[in-house]
């Protein structure tokens, strides 16, 4: 005798939410998060009352130059970091290399200590001021989140898989290119994801070079003793990192190989 079971809907509902992944969450949590702040922003916007000081900081046009420049400073920075880590992450885990890994991860968690101010500053000793010193410096501070991630996702491959593939014919080469790398991809783009946070983030003490950013708005509400203009400028730095950070979990969500 066949025992049918049917399943309620409150039991169908649970079964489809413990059902999503966390990519499928984080996709669906960044926006509402990003929802609210823009919610706060045109709320404080609409409802505050700016004195004139604080209009001629929160000037529209100011601030989306500010914003524009706070965008490019994040992403050109972003783009280095990957130029470099993914390929030097995929070269020190060939064979032969573990302790250029290991020295390597260990120089650069320790130039991650260095306040971000004071490699600013080293920054604009060496290099002087504007948005391409900005640039290197954002890009030194981001490189370990990306290079780490590129070693762990490459080390965590199935040796099994690429032995099969060897066993195929593949070279070394296409079996990097067509096993290895397309397995790592959700981890390294993870550690890419981070790297842009915090490059959005950093890239608010640009000004201090010259660089441009929201932290001319940040800046000087808090010397002017304006708090509207720093909430302001710290939520659009907020929705900048949100917008980056969204944009990061479609990439990892939408180019990992299908099946995983």
């Amino acid at each position: 005798m066949t025992t049918v079971r049917v399943q309620t809907a409150p039991q169908r509902k649970r079964r489809s939410i413990a059902s999503w992944t966390s990519d499928q969450l984080d996709l669906i949590v960044t926006p509402v998060l990003a929802l609210v702040l823009l919610i706060l922003l045109v709320t404080v916007w609409t409802y505050s009352t700016f004195d004139p000081t604080t209009e001629r900081i929160l000037e529209p046009a100011q601030l989306a130059r500010q914003m524009w420049e706070q965008t490019i400073l994040a992403f050109f920075s972003t783009v280095l970091v990957v130029l470099i880590a993914v390929p030097v992450g995929i070269l020190v885990t060939r064979g032969g290399a573990p302790r250029v890994k290991n020295s390597m991860v260990s120089v650069l968690g320790l130039g991650q200590a260095i306040p971000a101010y004071g490699l600013i500053v080293l920054f604009f000793v060496w290099l002087g001021q504007g948005g391409l010193t900005v640039i290197f410096a954002l890009a030194t501070f981001a490189l370990l989140p990306v290079l780490r991630n590129t070693i762990v996702g490459l080390e965590q491959v199935d040796k099994s898989v690429i032995e099969a593939g060897r066993g195929m014919g593949m070279t070394g080469f296409q079996s990097l290119t067509k096993i290895e790398l397309p397995l790592a991809v959700p981890i390294i783009i993870a550690g890419i994801r981070t790297a842009t946070v915090i490059n959005v983030g950093m890239a608010s003490l640009a000004f201090l070079i010259g660089g441009g950013g929201l932290g001319e708005t940040i800046n000087a509400g808090l010397k002017l003793n304006r708090p509207t203009a720093i909430f302001i400028g710290a939520v659009l730095v907020a929705l900048l990192a949100l917008i980056f950070d969204f944009l990061g979990g479609l990439a990892q969500r939408y180019l990992r190989p299908k099946g995983l």
